[in-house]
Formats: structure tokens, C-alpha cells, sequence
């Protein structure tokens, strides 16, 4: 009887999820090596989070919007094999077990941060400040510049109330896009105060959370697509008649913050958020910035429920794109594991999103793939330890070299390892089978030197 054939597994992978090249991942690297160096030269310290939270430790912490996209993961591995059988027949003792066991993916690297503070505060020295670039897991949509998997690269500063540190981040966003080329971003600004304080004097205090969740759409969906979701949340029409001068709130930072400090006049809440505003464009006026702009915008809400005061959003207007980073003051977010009264601020690079920016606007022509400097032939396996002992010579002396594997042994071989030679585009080829006395090719201006092996590549050196 013929054995029935296997047929091969047609290889994928999930929907908002990628494979990278050597180039993109070269590619990538350049954009967090350039952010990292930024936040070490602005004194924050790397730490690492789990990929996986406890369910408990993310539910609840970014709105009913953000809650809805945190991938669960439910029962996993083994958890259940030595709970009694019986136990699980009844359905209350299942949700409970479910419950007990349930984990999420993290949804971003603030709501984590803030856990490892609390668990970590008697070793930390506060002001703390840190940075961390590791991937996040979104149940999104997926669609241009937005992906299920994805990298963050977050600073955060907690344990110091001061405004200094929203001047502080604005350079350091200013520093890291410059440093890249890619400059002119606009980075937009708002204090949750001053929304709230909006609320209030329209009488919806109670309903801050669809207010700013809506006010936040207005890029995407319009003065008209705004007006309907309010509506649909119940905010009165009289409401919304109070609020639309924002939909078009336009002038000179200064000019808005006048027309701020009049609107909110009857807020105390809204006049605190409008003087934290003041000192921070009025300091930047003062110091400059290199090349970003500062952007009042009080339209800008960001659905995160956790901030509290200044929220920061960085777009570009040379490539069709979402945010590229944001942030925002986030007082008392610890106070959830028990740790209260440790006001925190931090801000967001969304990587793949300035990957894209980056690679439209060809900023990247000085990204070269890693690859040796000198490449050895192999044309016999006569003379094998000594081809080594020169690899172990140049890598010793910090020159990149390989040796190519296969032993060539016809002309046709031999080609390939040329081929190989100049696809990689290696600038040093060793030609012939002597390791005490070689020619050393230079395969860029075609110049060869003859000589003594080590002598030789002491030059390189």
C-alpha cells in the first residue's frame, strides 16, 4: 500500500507580526542605538520587564478602548494538570481557576514600570530615572504603521514633581529626531488639567473619560465624527456647543494659552494646568530647540486614563503617519500597587513608525550591513590551521575577517567564491593558498600586495 504523502506546511505568520532582513534589522538598530545613546546622555539607566504580566497588573489601566486590545493568555502550559478533575466540573470553580491563572501580554512599558517601582522601591535611589526598549502586543488592526507586535523605546522619570523634567523631555525628543535627519517633527502638547477643567465648566466633569477619548478623534474623524460620538455618550448638545471653539483653536502658543487662561477662568483645576503649559513653552522660547517645533494643541487628549498633567504627541508632516511618540505626566500611577504620592512622567519612541518615516524619506544611506574586511579564499583544505591561525591573528586585532567554508575544488567553485566576494562587497581579499607569504588584494581599487602575511595585514591593523 503507498504511503500517503505529507503535504509541506505553507509557511506564515500572524497578521501584524514581521520577519526582518539583515538590512532592516541593521536598519533598526542604527534608530535604537541613536535613541539609546539620547537617554544615556540624559542620565536614565536600562532596565527589562517580562513579556507577560499578571492579567490583574494590566486590566483597567488603559481605558475601556486600550483594555479591549491587551492579548490574554488563558491557561497556559500546564497550570491546570495537577488540579483536581472534580474541581473543575463546576463552572463558578472554572471562572475562578481561569481567573487565577490568566496572564497578558503587556500593552505597553509604563503600566509595567510602574509595578516594578513599587516592587522594587527599596533598591531604587528616586529621582529614578530609566529607559526601556523592548516589544509591546497590541489586539489591533492591523494596517500601515500599525502592528500587533511591536517595539517601544520609553524613558520615565519618578520621584520628582518638577516641570523641569517636561522641558527635559521635549529636548530629549528634539536631540533623538535631529540626531536622526529627520527634523521639523511637531511636537504636540496639552495638560489633562486643562481638559478636565473644560469638562467642568461645561458642566460633564462627570464624564472626562468620553469627553477626552473623543476630543482625541478629532484628526481621524472629524469636527462632525467628534460631535456624534459625544453625543452617543451622552454629553448634551449644549455641551458641545460650549466646546467648539477647540475644534478650531488657532494662533501662537502664547496667544493660546491667553485665550486658555480666559476660557477656564471659573477652573482652578483648568488655571493650574494653563501655568504648568506657561513655564513650559516659556522656557523653551527661552533655550531654543534644535530642530522639532512646540505645538499647543488642546484638542490633543490621548485615551490613556493614567495621565494627569502635561501629555506630549510628535508627528511629522513629510510622510503620511500616525504619532511617531507621545507621553505624558502620569501623578500617582504606583498608587494601584500600593505605592502613593510618587508623581511620574515619561515619554514614547514608536520605533516601526520611524522606521517607516526614515526609510520613505531616504534618511538611511548611511546604514551599512555588517561584513568583513578581508575575506580568505579556500582552494585547498591542505593548509586548513594555518588559514585559521591568520583569522584568529586579524580578529585578534579587531579586523573583521571570515574564511569562506567550502574548499573549491573546480573553477566553477572558485567563482562562486568570488561572487560571494563581491555580493558582500568585502573590501580585502586574500588570493592565494601560502599563509606565510600572500597577496592581499584590494577589491575596490584593485590594488595587490605581495609579501609577508603578517606584515602585511599589520597595515590593516
Amino acid at each position: 500500500m503507498p504511503k500517503l504523502l505529507k503535504m509541506a506546511q505553507k509557511p506564515a505568520i500572524p497578521k501584524g507580526t514581521r520577519d526582518f532582513t539583515p538590512e532592516q534589522v541593521t536598519k533598526r538598530n542604527y534608530i535604537f542605538n541613536t535613541i539609546q545613546k539620547s537617554f544615556e546622555l540624559y542620565g536614565f539607566q536600562p532596565i527589562e520587564t517580562p513579556s507577560f504580566e499578571n492579567y490583574d497588573t494590566l486590566m483597567g489601566k488603559y481605558g475601556e478602548e486600550g483594555d479591549r486590545l491587551i492579548f490574554k493568555i488563558l491557561n497556559s502550559g500546564d497550570f491546570l494538570k495537577k488540579v483536581d478533575a472534580k474541581l473543575l466540573e463546576n463552572k463558578e470553580s472554572q471562572k475562578i481557576t481561569k481567573s487565577i491563572s490568566e496572564k497578558a501580554l503587556r500593552y505597553d512599558l509604563t503600566v509595567p514600570f510602574a509595578r516594578y517601582v513599587v516592587q522594587h522601591q527599596n533598591e531604587i535611589v528616586f529621582p529614578f530615572k530609566r529607559f526601556q526598549i523592548q516589544p509591546v502586543w497590541r489586539a489591533d488592526r492591523p494596517q500601515k504603521g500599525r502592528f500587533r507586535e511591536f517595539y517601544q523605546c520609553d524613558a520615565d522619570v519618578v520621584g520628582s514633581k518638577s516641570l523641569l523634567q517636561e522641558v527635559e523631555f521635549i529636548q530629549l525628543y528634539d536631540d533623538v529626531f535631529t540626531k536622526l535627519g529627520l527634523t521639523e517633527v511637531e511636537i504636540k502638547m496639552n495638560n489633562r488639567k486643562i481638559l478636565s477643567g473644560i469638562a467642568e465648566i461645561i458642566g460633564q466633569k462627570d464624564k472626562l473619560i468620553d469627553f477626552t477619548v473623543a476630543l482625541d478623534k478629532l484628526d481621524k474623524i472629524g469636527e462632525d465624527g467628534v460631535i456624534k460620538e459625544m453625543l452617543n455618550k451622552g454629553i448634551s448638545e449644549n455641551a458641545i456647543e460650549k466646546v467648539k471653539p477647540l475644534f478650531n483653536f488657532n494662533g501662537t502658543n502664547q496667544e493660546n494659552i491667553a485665550k486658555l487662561k480666559e476660557m477656564l477662568s471659573d477652573s482652578i483645576e483648568g488655571l493650574e494646568g494653563v501655568a504648568e503649559l506657561q513655564f513650559i513653552v516659556d522656557t523653551i522660547e527661552k533655550i531654543g530647540l534644535q530642530s522639532a517645533i512646540l505645538t499647543l494643541d488642546v484638542t490633543l487628549a490621548r485615551g490613556l486614563n493614567y495621565y494627569t498633567g502635561a501629555i506630549f504627541e510628535v508627528v511629522t508632516n513629510k510622510v503620511k503617519m500616525g504619532s511617531i511618540g507621545g507621553g505624558g505626566r502620569y501623578d500617582d500611577l504606583t498608587s494601584i500597587f500600593g505605592l502613593k504620592d510618587l508623581s511620574g512622567i515619561g515619554i514614547s519612541f514608536g520605533l516601526d513608525r520611524i522606521y517607516i518615516v526614515l526609510e520613505e524619506l531616504g534618511l538611511f544611506n548611511a546604514i551599512n550591513l555588517p561584513k568583513p574586511k578581508v575575506l580568505l579564499l579556500n582552494y585547498s583544505d591542505e593548509n586548513t590551521l594555518d588559514k585559521i591561525e591568520l583569522l584568529q591573528f586579524l580578529r585578534k586585532n579587531n579586523i573583521k575577517a571570515e574564511l569562506y567554508p567550502d574548499v573549491a575544488k573546480s573553477n566553477k567553485q572558485r567563482q562562486k567564491q568570488f561572487k560571494y566576494l563581491k555580493n558582500r562587497e568585502i573590501e580585502f581579499v586574500i588570493l592565494d593558498e601560502n599563509t606565510k607569504d600572500i597577496q592581499l588584494k584590494n577589491t575596490f581599487t584593485g590594488e595587490i600586495i605581495s609579501g609577508n602575511a603578517k606584515s602585511i595585514l599589520q597595515n590593516l591593523i
